[in-house]
């Protein structure tokens, strides 16, 4: 059974699923880059109308629609497109893994940020049906991809400098500011 949630970004919302989504981590997908994808099930959700981002998480997708998309129309399309494919389907939608991780290295203080990321910040951005992706950290500064729900809310400037900043500068000396690409 699919329930939804709603989010702090009004023209998102998180589809809760009993059956794992995404067996990969969370990724997310743009309508712009919807002719290059070969999953069948994100490639058709992408192209409903209305529809213009989705992220997959492990029990949970996330939409985000355009502001002249109604969830009345689009919710139900949505619930019917997840409950088909779980109807013909015992396996997650993503299920392999891509080739463009973010390599670590050796760099302790890299380590510590995308610890503190996975355990104290990603689940509560998760919560939102958003997710936060460690892209790079040079003089102080850590750079973040915000995902999901967290893309084009209203709140996540908020979020991003009262939360996740002064999370990171507490846990992490080494860091000064962290920044949105």
């Amino acid at each position: 059974m699919i329930q939804t949630e709603t989010t702090p970004n009004p023209n998102s919302l998180k589809f809760l699923s009993e059956k794992v989504i995404s067996a990969i981590g969370t990724e997310e997908f743009q309508k712009d880059d919807s002719k290059d994808l070969k999953n069948p099930f994100i490639k058709e959700l992408l192209e409903f109308k209305g529809v213009e981002l989705v992220l997959l998480s492990k029990n949970f997708l996330s939409v985000k629609k355009t502001d002249n998309a109604s969830w009345n129309d689009l919710k139900p399309m949505v619930i019917s497109h997840l409950n088909h494919y779980f109807e013909n389907s015992n396996e997650p939608i993503l299920k392999e893994n891509k080739d463009n991780e973010i390599k670590i290295d050796d760099n302790e203080t890299i380590k510590k940020i995308i610890d503190v990321l996975d355990t104290k910040i990603r689940p509560a951005v998760a919560r939102d049906g958003g997710d936060i992706k460690f892209k790079s950290f040079e003089d102080g500064v850590v750079k973040v991809e915000l995902q999901g729900s967290c893309s084009g809310c209203p709140s996540s400037l908020m979020t991003l400098k009262q939360g996740v900043q002064n999370l990171l500068k507490h846990y992490v000396k080494e860091v000064n500011s962290v920044e949105a690409i």
